[in-house]
């Protein structure tokens, strides 16, 4: 169902919200993506590093009245919330989590729908359309996510169930995987530097902003370094789902070589989402689990890398 017309409830993720005079001054210092991009009609991927350029989480941003609001996997919003209201005391900024205030859908093939509740959603990924309490944003692949006030979910599921089929979060969750967008949660908080979810191919990490916490390390790789491991994305036999941090091996290396970020079941098969060393990709030779797990093979993304275009941001 994930390539097919079909609308789901963002159950996973949940909402966290700065508002204030100083949202914005507060923000750019904390976060990789520029936030003098944004605006009523663009929104955003980014990410929250330590000081090493490690991902503390990753999210959608888009702004909300006198701040911003931002999605991201609900087991890291408490910790996030916690970490930011440490430095937002020195700020006219206000740190909530406001996922109990929004209601989110992902929808699949649903532009004539959204159209209907008067939100005519460019094509471009990162556009936002707003109107009657609603917001839409179109993701890279043609997807959208719609936001609206809690109040509203009864009738507007209604409105979606009326022309859409109800598909469970796999289907949103397996279009994701191959729209090659990584997502860090509690068990890869950490793991990975934006470069190795491609974060900077898919517009979540500028090079001209300035300063933010990371920012030394996020640059010094894209500039000076070599990336040794980066997201690829994979598939398996039919079987149970792997979960985020599940290392895989390569007979070669006998050793781990990178870490499942996501998976989904695709039909008669998994796909997923996995950092990987790139000499063991070279090799081809990659296991699940163990060095004599289930093999995975290679599949492609649907993006280039292009160091050059990417520091433009």
């Amino acid at each position: 169902m994930a390539d097919s017309a079909f609308f789901c409830t963002l159950s996973h993720e949940g909402v966290l919200a700065v508002r204030g005079p100083d949202a914005s001054k507060f923000l750019q210092g904390q976060l990789t993506c520029n936030l003098n991009y944004l605006n009523d009609t663009t929104a955003s991927l980014g990410a929250r590093c330590t000081p090493k350029g490690r991902m503390l989480s990753s999210f959608r941003i888009l702004t909300d009245g006198d701040g911003y609001l931002l999605a991201m996997a609900g087991e890291l919003l408490e910790s996030q919330l916690t970490e930011l209201q440490k430095y937002a005391v020195f700020s006219k900024s206000k740190l909530g989590d406001e996922s109990a205030r929004w209601v989110r859908f992902g929808l699949s093939g649903a532009d004539a729908v959204l159209a209907e509740l008067g939100l005519e959603l460019p094509p471009q990924a990162d556009h936002v359309a707003r109107g009657n309490d609603l917001i839409a944003i179109r993701l890279a692949d043609g997807r959208a996510e719609l936001w609206a006030p809690a109040s509203t979910a009864a009738p507007l599921h209604a409105r979606l169930a009326a022309h859409l089929p109800q598909a469970p979060l796999n289907s949103w969750l397996l279009a994701q995987v191959r729209a090659g967008i990584g997502q860090v949660v509690g068990a890869t908080r950490e793991l990975f530097i934006p470069q190795m979810l491609n974060l900077q191919a898919l517009g979540g990490v500028s090079f001209k902003k300035g300063c933010y916490t990371g920012q030394e390390i996020v640059a010094r790789m894209q500039y000076l370094g070599k990336l040794k491991r980066r997201l690829y994305r994979l598939s398996l036999g039919a079987g149970e789902l792997p979960a985020p941090a599940t290392e895989l091996f390569s007979p070669v290396h006998r050793s781990g070589v990178g870490e499942v970020v996501l998976a989904a079941h695709a039909e008669h098969r998994i796909e997923l989402l996995a950092v990987l060393q790139e000499d063991a990709v070279s090799d081809g030779r990659i296991q699940l689990g163990t060095e004599e797990g289930p093999a995975l093979s290679l599949l492609e993304l649907p993006y280039t890398l292009d160091s050059n275009r990417e520091i433009q941001r």
